[in-house]
């Protein structure tokens, strides 16, 4: 037993554990700030908009419908928060509705905005004849063909309403008057069409003048400007959009007890994921009341604590579109990613043989790890390639080099993890092409609910001395389209050290071998938690003692009990701790008697903060920087594989102390949470200079320098 555990783990309250839907929360709100400063440019602003939305869809589908699913289910929390179920449903809606009236103010001033920089989203009603006709010739022959009115009737129930579909609910009566009671029409609004459609281009195409280069409407407007195309013989009396989230987490954990074909299991999950209870009903705000009723009663939600009143159109996560226009000057500068001078002149074995490589991207390029995926898939001296992934996206030139590698006869080993959140489908159509080429596919451990999130990748190869083994340890996926928009960071080495034990976790991850033990690596399940445990332990000892001690830890979300304990252990003996948690912490700085010496920092900016670095100011050298996959969260330390790894250079330990100390400087975009839980924007003081660390870092990868 340590010298910290003799002393007893602070109690975890309501008032020193903040509930994770809140905190999420908290996190989306810093989202839309950015939406709304001013400063930022007008389509980066929409663009920001549009994740704000896309990132509650997500929230309400997987957290808000587990806490419905508890409530259903009369399961009572026993979280150290003390939310219960039904009040939590409540909060989150209040807190939720006034993120959206917010939203649609912000969306409002920015469609003004738009408008004078000659970018026009507006209704089909206010466009000129010109218009309007190139808009009617778009809906008889590219909309009107897709579209399928389904009536609700004695005969005809209710139909099925996909997950994040739009709709427009119709009620239409007889012209003739035969018919004393109005019907009721569902149409779907196609998927597989622009959402917002480009007028401009309509004009161009069908012929006429068209005033303005960027002109936009939505999608359903068109549709219920032309309704009555759909319904000859009747009268359309009242129509309105309405749209539905549905339960769309898959509980793999469930499966446990399932035997057979991975592959399989996760394919019939994805197809469950369609019919999840309805968690959300988003509806226009001047809805009609027979309307909503029929809603409201064919999808059984709850008219009190499901049901959203929208100003304006509904699924802002569409905005994504009109942040992609041909704009530059609406947008962010153009930022071309350096290419480190280590390998501007050598072929990338020889350059990782000269000495460890760190790489931060987006501001250092992802292409020496595509290269390190493509060098070894055709160099004849490689003799195998393994490689876990996670989330690879659609066009995937990683996983073109190991289907190449395939054909030209190497070993190549992968785990696909097929569990990996709405990317499921996506790595299963990976998964088959590769075992399509040979390459040996597997598909997590062997228990099934254990998600391999780890981001490694060996490469053994035979050289003049004997066989090497080359390894790729990061903090994010190998998707070449989220290594341009995410904050990573990864090294590339050929440590002995670190090589021995990437071995050991692929016969780990392949085979069976569950007592497997590492010596630099500290991996997920089994080893992680209990050893951050011991170096918050040392730091907590080297206080007591009457050392100067700090921890520095960034990451994601921090939710896990123990590790929240821990550091309120730590802040009591001393130590000062920052913690630079870009989304939810349920930790809770300044409060008396626990966290005075703990700082909450949270950056929100122009990429998505990603990378996880974990600092021990006393720890041996060698132990002192670890990097890695793993977030402070219950599913990481004891529900997956993941891997955290040292950083043993001199040089690159500098390197990312500096990158440590950018953060902890910034006035820009940092946010520092309160003893609420609220988050207050960081400010510069009075002749300070102004640090906003994602700029800096476009400046210098590593940073600024020294620590504060």
């Amino acid at each position: 037993m340590s010298a910290a555990d003799a002393v007893e783990l602070p109690e975890l309250t309501p008032q020193t554990y903040l509930n994770r839907e809140i905190a999420w929360i908290e996190f989306n709100h810093r989202v839309l700030a950015l939406a709304q400063d001013v400063t930022l440019p007008l389509l980066e602003r929409i663009k920001f908009l549009a994740i704000f939305s896309n990132n509650l869809d997500e929230f309400y589908m997987v957290r808000v419908a587990s806490v419905h699913d508890k409530l259903k289910a009369g399961l009572p929390s026993n979280r150290p928060d003390g939310q219960q179920p039904g009040p939590l449903l409540a909060d989150i809606r209040n807190r939720v509705i006034e993120l959206l009236y917010q939203q649609r103010v912000t969306m409002r001033e920015l469609f003004d905005r738009l408008a004078e920089q000659g970018v026009v989203v507006t209704r089909v009603s206010d466009l000129n004849a010109d218009q309007k006709n190139a808009v009617l010739h778009y809906f008889q022959e590219e909309v009107f063909p897709v579209l399928t009115p389904l009536a609700v009737d004695h005969a005809r129930p209710f139909p099925f309403i996909s997950n994040l579909s739009l709709n427009l609910a119709v009620w239409l009566k007889r012209s003739n008057g035969h018919s004393r009671h109005p019907e009721f029409v569902r149409i779907k609004v196609p998927d597989v069409l622009p959402r917002l459609v480009d007028v401009g281009k309509l004009t161009r195409r069908y012929g006429g003048e068209s005033t303005a280069k960027d002109v936009f409407v939505w999608l359903e407007d068109v549709i219920s400007e032309h309704l009555i195309t759909l319904f000859p013989g009747m009268k359309v009396i009242e129509h309105y959009p309405f749209r539905v989230t549905r339960n769309a987490d898959i509980d793999y954990e469930q499966e446990e007890d399932s035997v057979g074909d991975v592959s399989s299991l996760v394919q019939e999950s994805l197809r469950e994921r369609r019919f999840g209870s309805v968690v959300r009903l988003s509806v226009p705000d001047n809805i009609s009341e027979r309307t909503l009723n029929q809603l409201i009663f064919q999808l059984k939600v709850d008219p009190d604590r499901d049901v959203y009143l929208i100003d304006g159109a509904l699924g802002a996560s569409a905005l994504f579109e009109l942040s992609g226009i041909d704009h530059p000057a609406l947008k962010y500068p153009p930022f071309i990613p350096r290419l480190p001078a280590v390998l501007a002149d050598k072929d990338i074995f020889s350059a990782i043989r000269s000495g460890d490589i760190l790489l931060h991207h987006p501001y250092d390029s992802f292409k020496p790890v595509e290269d390190f995926f493509r060098a070894a898939a055709h160099d004849d001296n490689v003799l195998a390639i393994k490689a876990t992934l996670y989330r690879v996206g659609k066009k995937s030139p990683i996983v073109e080099a190991l289907l190449e590698a395939r054909d030209n006869d190497k070993q190549v080993a992968v785990l696909v993890e097929l569990k990996a959140r709405f990317d499921e489908e996506n790595n299963l159509e990976w998964a088959r092409q590769l075992e399509h080429k040979g390459v040996h596919v597997t598909y997590g451990v062997e228990e099934l609910p254990m998600k391999t999130h780890a981001k490694v990748a060996l490469v053994v190869r035979r050289e003049a001395d004997g066989v090497r083994r080359y390894v790729h340890l990061g903090t994010g996926n190998y998707n070449a389209g989220t290594a341009r928009m995410y904050s990573d960071l990864c090294v590339l080495t050929c440590n002995p050290e670190i090589a021995e034990d990437a071995s050991r976790l692929f016969n780990r991850l392949t085979g069976y071998a569950p007592s497997t033990s590492y010596n630099r690596l500290l991996v997920a399940s089994e080893y992680l938690h209990k050893q951050l445990s011991a170096l918050i332990d040392n730091e907590i000892a080297a206080a007591r003692a009457g050392k100067p001690a700090r921890l520095i830890l960034k990451m994601n979300q921090l939710e896990e009990d123990v590790m929240i304990q821990k550091l309120y252990q730590a802040s009591q003996a001393g130590v000062k701790v920052d913690l630079i948690v870009r989304g939810l912490s349920c930790l809770v700085p300044g409060v008396p008697g626990y966290s005075e010496n703990i700082r909450v920092l949270s950056h929100v900016g122009r990429y998505l903060e990603h990378s996880r670095i974990f600092y021990f100011q006393n720890a041996p050298a060698d132990q002192r920087i670890y990097m890695g996959s793993a977030d402070l969260m219950r599913r990481n330390l004891y529900n997956r594989v993941e891997v955290v790894f040292p950083v043993l250079d001199a040089g690159l330990q500098k390197r990312v102390l500096s990158i440590l100390a950018t953060y902890l400087h910034d006035n820009h975009s940092a946010w520092e949470m309160q003893t609420d839980g609220s988050y207050l924007k960081v400010q510069s003081a009075q002749g300070e200079d102004v640090v906003d660390c994602q700029s800096a870092f476009m400046e210098d990868s590593a940073g600024l320098g020294l620590l504060p």
